[in-house]
């Protein structure tokens, strides 16, 4: 053999960068978000051949202003589903959210206490939800159930009509705008949203809370084994997901500018199916926050579909998403069955 095409013992060879891309391969976990962003890829692209105008950006970032409620809901409804519970009740707390607001902004409270109440009332309702399930051992469904009907009937107890908010500071914040290069816009609301998403899925990816929600997700009798605090991470996530749900709440007044018994009914429904669509598993342990996000997306491209369309019924969304939620929940069932 000549030196010149030996290889030095104990040298090693360095892959190139066209080596190391060519040889890539997303993790499993990331399976499940990419086949949501494939779909929602496909609907835009699909619109955009179909219908002048879809493929603008501004149509793209009013997928996020006309939904920021619904990603910040999502959110805490993944925390909750990837522990392996659900919650009934975001759309009602959204609803009790707005007709509180609108209350208390009616009755010459500040904007900042009107604000920090809604929080409030919400993440206590979340609380109340985790210590029914975590200490009582009530069924989530259950629970989140009578916490849906409870919050409903407050809602029409507190304002039997739709009460206007003419509040100077809601009113800035809900029509204030931030310019993007290109003479693009989004509202203060979508960038509410998406900071939600980033911490969200901070929290879940790099701190010790988000590491047990997956633990307990996984195997709650596993978690016990290794010590983890999964009694006080069952409670926490209800409370993140009512924190959620009134934040939400909070950005739907904005959006509507009313608070009104009746806003948000079947929401939360939209918020599970936008979860299940972004790949988390309804078995709870499997999930990403940013599926969660790009799940609200197909929501959205879908009725931009139907009103780029004209002629179609508005019922379409709804029988497209149930497609959509059957052809997730059926592959999700056949991969877990697949797993040892």
């Amino acid at each position: 053999m000549s030196a010149a095409t030996d290889t030095p013992v104990g040298s090693s060879v360095v892959p190139s960068t066209w080596d190391r891309v060519r040889s890539w391969s997303p993790g499993q976990r990331y399976l499940p978000v990419i086949a949501t962003v494939v779909v929602f890829l496909s609907l835009f692209s699909a619109g955009g051949i179909r219908y002048e105008g879809f493929a603008d950006p501004q149509v793209f970032l009013s997928l996020f202003l006309d939904n920021a409620f619904l990603i910040v809901l999502a959110v805490g409804m993944t925390f909750v589903i990837l522990t392996g519970g659900i919650d009934l009740s975001v759309g009602s707390v959204v609803a009790l959210s707005t007709v509180i607001a609108a209350r208390t902004l009616e009755a010459g409270w500040a904007a900042p206490a009107a604000i920090a109440a809604v929080l409030l009332v919400g993440t206590v309702i979340g609380l109340l939800h985790g210590v029914l399930i975590q200490y009582l051992g009530i069924q989530p469904f259950i629970a989140t159930l009578a916490g849906m009907f409870l919050a409903r009937g407050l809602c029409f107890l507190l304002a039997e009509r739709s009460i206007p908010i003419d509040d100077e500071t809601f009113s800035t914040i809900a029509f204030a705008t931030i310019t993007l290069p290109g003479g693009y816009y989004t509202t203060w609301t979508a960038v509410v949203a998406l900071a939600t998403v980033v911490v969200a899925a901070y929290v879940l990816a790099r701190r010790r809370f988000g590491r047990t929600v997956y633990a307990v997700g996984g195997s709650e009798a596993s978690a016990l084994l290794m010590g983890l605090r999964v009694a006080r991470t069952k409670v926490a996530v209800y409370a993140v997901s009512g924190f959620c749900a009134a934040l939400g709440g909070l950005l739907f007044s904005l959006y509507m500018l009313s608070g009104n018994s009746l806003h948000a009914v079947g929401m939360e429904l939209d918020a599970i199916a936008a979860v299940v669509i972004g790949g988390t598993l309804l078995t709870g342990g499997r999930g990403l926050v940013v599926g969660s996000l790009v799940g609200v997306l197909v929501l959205g491209t879908i009725q931009t579909f139907i009103s780029f369309d004209g002629t179609l019924s508005s019922w379409w969304t709804k029988i497209t998403i149930g497609v959509l939620l059957l052809a997730f929940v059926m592959v999700q069932r056949l991969a877990t069955r697949r797993q040892p």
